[in-house]
């Protein structure tokens, strides 16, 4: 339990934010908050999970409470977010904002991936051979250690030179979300590396190393803040044992989990990215060209290291191994090709496997391929070590241990697909989904993946973080977090808390439901309707949200509206959505009117307060598409146990889905507005009316259908 010094030490905190900050006003629901992370943190492996509505005050709720709890327990306090945004908000305003008022002095750090740095030795080699024509056409082992596939545009040489100069004189820390030049999408991946191209400490640039001078912030930092990706990455990599005879996790790139105190903002991202870390893809075609290329670079590492034999291998050895994958590869795309012909009408044809399970001749073919890829990986290791550990192999070195470990990392990624597939789902757990899709280029892509977090957030998070609080404005459905809590595996004595908003939502806002002739399931018809409403209703010299759960709907609409009212719609995917968000606000404050149409990622984060969102139009319920092959195993696995996946799952994540995005309109107390349901399942669907009722309390106008 927190002792009185610290419950002290909170108060006054709290005390000096509401003297301290101007136009300040006390909110029983930050209060509240400040409690509940108070006392998750006071004892060990405390977890609370709080739904906290826009205008909580959240991210000073869990500093507060977070902050002192730490210091007191001399512990880390790490902050994961899902947004770029957020963490920006933290590091530059909200951070530095809480320790001055409380004249506290504590070192801050922003984690990220690897791959949000510049690696110095690449920005180098890129350089370095952008005028060299001459390796342009090289053969044999150098071509391929070749960066420019195709000879460089004249924008790219240019950023090169901006990146090198600015990297050079000190005036760029390497972070490549403040790179001082855009970076296109075919240099990016040449100037950055992943764990596998990265050579540590044997890399001629480690000493100025932008990813490695964060790293050593952060191991010094008493308050870190990192994306959610990172932070699971960190969980899910061994960690050390201490002789416990337990499996540890995490502490490797971040501190030790039982040393720090977690805090996951936009918490309702959680299990779907705990889901992602365990996916794995294999493309067939693809793979067995890389190895191929690969036999090549392994020819001039035994070249290079002047070496007879590497990882107990000769090379006439390693080449067989090489070939022996390759040839049970193909053997497997053989396979599924006969076993499997995809319906011609399909535009994108998926082979999925009935509750994870595959085929046995296929599960055979895989069951090799993860003896094959364990064997190459432990020899290709072997290989690798040995060109790193050289002693001037100058830039042929260099080149070829960041192509051998960018293939390793390749080979690791297929080992789990193949594990994925050979192994046997343990009882009593949900399976792996397991499928095959067939891409426009006719290439076979074989997948596999967890379709709950629960195993994982059990075995990495909850039993061995100090203390973790999950926050979001939409973690349950209208206060029932059943659905969220089995997502994420949350343990039975774990504090789970909606807070009301702090605004007057019955009169700040209304819900209506239009009297529609049509449902969503008559596609054409209902995308007819929906531009028939908008053009009528819709107030075109004011700030509008339209939102839409498919890109072919949100065509459709724009397709079928009058040419003047389209001349006012700023549609997601035309423009990044900053500068949409940006020319929207723009015509707004000019007094034109503007209208966004967007997708699911427009329905979160998204903040257009006052006149900037005056109607939000949601032409639909935001039901899980279908098809997906992990939703689709998880609700066969439900089936399979009695239970109903479209009660247990699709409304509960529909209702918060449908929350969040009414969330886009009262934004402060002086907003006003309306949201507009184009979708009359709420009303004629028995499950409707639950899901009207779990949403905030607007005013609500039901219209009548003739």
């Amino acid at each position: 339990m927190l002792a009185d010094t610290t419950k002290d030490a909170i108060r006054a905190a709290y005390a000096r934010l509401k003297d301290g900050l101007p136009g300040f006003r006390a909110r029983a629901s930050q209060g509240k908050m400040i409690a509940e992370v108070a006392k998750a943190f006071g004892q060990t492996g405390g977890v609370a999970v709080i739904e906290a509505p826009t205008g909580t005050g959240k991210s000073m709720a869990y500093l507060i409470a977070g902050v002192e709890v730490a210091r007191f327990q001399k512990k880390k306090l790490l902050i994961a977010t899902a947004t770029v945004a957020l963490q920006e908000q933290l590091v530059q305003r909200d951070i530095p904002l809480y320790l001055q008022l409380n004249g506290i002095e504590a070192k801050v750090a922003l984690a990220k991936g690897r791959g949000r740095y510049l690696c110095p030795r690449n920005l180098l080699m890129a350089a370095n051979s952008i005028n060299d024509t001459a390796q342009m056409g090289l053969a044999g082992f150098d071509a391929d250690l070749v960066l420019w596939t195709k000879p460089p545009q004249a924008r790219d040489k240019h950023a090169l030179s901006k990146l090198r100069v600015a990297f050079d004189h000190n005036e760029w820390n390497g972070d490549m979300d403040s790179a001082p030049e855009p970076v296109s999408d075919l240099l990016r991946p040449m100037i950055t590396t992943s764990a596998g191209g990265c050579t540590g400490r044997k890399c001629g640039q480690f000493m100025i190393c932008p990813f490695f001078a964060a790293r050593r912030a952060v191991d010094d930092a008493e308050i870190i803040v990192a994306n959610q990706d990172l932070v699971l990455a960190d969980l899910t990599m061994p960690g050390e044992d201490e002789g416990s005879g337990v499996q540890a996790w995490g502490g490797v790139i971040l501190p030790r989990p039982d040393e720090t105190l977690y805090i996951f903002d936009e918490g309702h991202h959680v299990p779907g990215k705990a889901i992602d870390r365990g996916a794995a893809e294999v493309y067939m075609t693809a793979t067995v060209r890389q190895l191929s290329r690969l036999g090549r670079q392994v020819h001039a590492a035994y070249s290079l290291t002047d070496k007879e034999r590497l990882g107990k291998l000769g090379l006439d050895q390693g080449d067989e191994k090489l070939q022996e994958l390759s040839n049970t590869l193909e053997e497997l795309e053989k396979e599924i090709r006969l076993g499997w012909l995809p319906d011609p009408a399909e535009t994108e044809p998926m082979y999925r496997g009935s509750l994870g399970q595959l085929p046995e001749a296929w599960v055979e073919h895989a069951r090799v391929l993860d003896v094959l890829t364990g064997d190459v990986q432990r020899w290709l290791s072997a290989v690798r070590r040995a060109v790193v550990e050289m002693t001037d192999g100058g830039p042929t070195q260099e080149a070829l241990s960041r192509e051998l470990g960018i293939a390793l990392e390749r080979i690791g990624k297929q080992a789990s697909c193949w594990r994925a597939w050979s192994s046997d789902d343990p009882e009593n757990t949900p399976p792996l989904a397991r499928w095959v899709t067939l891409g426009a280029d006719q290439q076979l892509v074989c997948h596999a993946s967890a379709v709950s977090a629960a195993g994982l957030l059990r075995n990495v998070l909850w039993n061995n973080a100090s203390g973790v609080v999950m926050t979001s404005a939409t973690l349950s459905a209208g206060g029932n977090f059943r659905g969220f809590a089995d997502a994420v595996g949350l343990p039975n004595d774990a504090v789970t808390l909606s807070l009301p908003s702090p605004f007057d939502l019955a009169a700040q806002a209304r819900l209506e439901v239009p009297a529609m002739r049509t449902l969503p399931d008559a596609r054409e018809a209902h995308a007819e309707e929906i531009s028939e409403w908008l053009a009528a209703n819709l107030d075109w010299d004011a700030g509008n949200l339209v939102l839409f759960t498919s890109r072919v709907k949100l065509d459709r609409v724009l397709q079928k509206l009058p040419i003047a009212q389209v001349r006012k719609v700023r549609a997601q995917g035309s423009l990044g959505k900053s500068q949409l968000v940006a020319e929207h606000c723009a015509d707004i404050e000019a007094g034109k009117g503007s209208t966004l149409f967007g997708l699911a990622s427009f329905g979160e984060g998204l903040d257009l307060p006052g006149k900037f969102c005056e109607t939000v139009v949601i032409t639909q319920l935001p039901f899980a598409v279908p098809t997906d092959p992990v939703g689709a195993t998880y609700a066969e696995w439900l089936e399979s146990r009695g239970r109903n996946p479209f009660i247990e799952v699709s409304i509960p994540e529909a209702t918060r889905l449908l929350t969040q995005y009414c969330g886009r309109l009262i934004r402060n107390e002086t907003d006003h507005g309306r949201i507009v349901l184009l979708d009359r399942r709420v009303v004629t669907k028995r499950y409707g009316s639950g899901m009207l009722k779990a949403l905030p309390p607007f005013q609500r106008v039901i219209e009548r259908t003739a």
